[in-house]
């Protein structure tokens, strides 16, 4: 315990900033504490989405690759560079924007569709065109589902960092910033006492020793010794003065 505390004078004013000191590690600890637990449920729900998002991207994919095999094999393997030469700009485009979960900012993208016109729509008339709409669809819901997915995974990554994070000074308050805090004030309050113990024994030791030279005051009184006053009084100067009788 006396090495596990502050080194601070034991004054009264010391006590006092060391009690201010161990009230706001207290209610930095509970804000803390509520933090971990608000990032811990979000935390969850994000893993829980992930779960939920990488089924259907499995899905998804399995069925985007399959429909672009039905694609090739309806309009032939030429058919890309007819895409190609009709796709002049993309349609989908990704917002990247900022969610605020208890102070942490978590990263969050979200897919948008521009719905301009497009040429693709005029592709495959000859042959195979239903096929590479179905195809073209598909593979817009995957994007969608991959941009979700890495949204999610990058809420994820930045939640478990945050939450190592404010659990580590959770317990570096409840474990030795508030243990130390503690111990220092207690050792304060021990020297205190201490201080004023020795403050009471010294005032009953003089307490006492007036008593004694009370009582042996009135002692010598009570026997008839009294005490001798010195005089103050003036002398005559004009007063005749006897001397003594020398004899030789």
């Amino acid at each position: 315990m006396s090495q596990n505390r502050l080194t601070v004078a034991p004054t009264v004013t010391v006590l006092g900033v060391i009690k201010a000191r161990l009230i706001g590690a207290s209610k930095g600890h509970a804000l803390l504490k509520k933090k971990a637990d608000a990032l811990t449920i979000k935390f969850r729900q994000i893993l829980k989405k992930i779960v939920e998002t990488k089924t259907k991207m499995g899905l998804s994919m399995k069925t985007s690759a399959f429909a672009l095999t039905e694609a090739k094999y309806a309009t032939g393997d030429h058919v890309k560079y007819t895409i190609f030469d009709n796709v002049e700009e993309a349609n989908v485009r990704v917002k990247a924007s900022t969610d605020n979960v208890a102070g942490v900012k978590l990263p969050k993208f979200e897919y948008t569709n521009l719905g301009t016109e497009s040429k693709m729509d005029l592709v495959g008339l000859g042959k195979g065109g239903q096929q590479i709409q179905a195809c073209r669809a598909s593979f817009a819901t995957t994007i969608e589902l991959l941009v979700e997915l890495a949204s999610l995974q990058t809420s994820f990554i930045t939640l478990d960092v945050a939450i190592k994070t404010t659990n580590r000074r959770v317990n570096a308050l409840e474990n030795v910033i508030k243990p130390r805090l503690e111990n220092t004030i207690a050792y304060i309050k021990g020297e205190l006492d201490e201080l004023e113990r020795e403050e009471f024994f010294r005032l009953k030791k003089v307490q006492a020793k007036k008593k004694r030279d009370l009582d042996l005051k009135e002692a010598q009184n009570a026997s008839g010794n009294k005490v001798i006053t010195p005089s103050y009084e003036a002398s005559n100067m004009l007063a005749v003065a006897e001397d003594e009788d020398v004899m030789f």
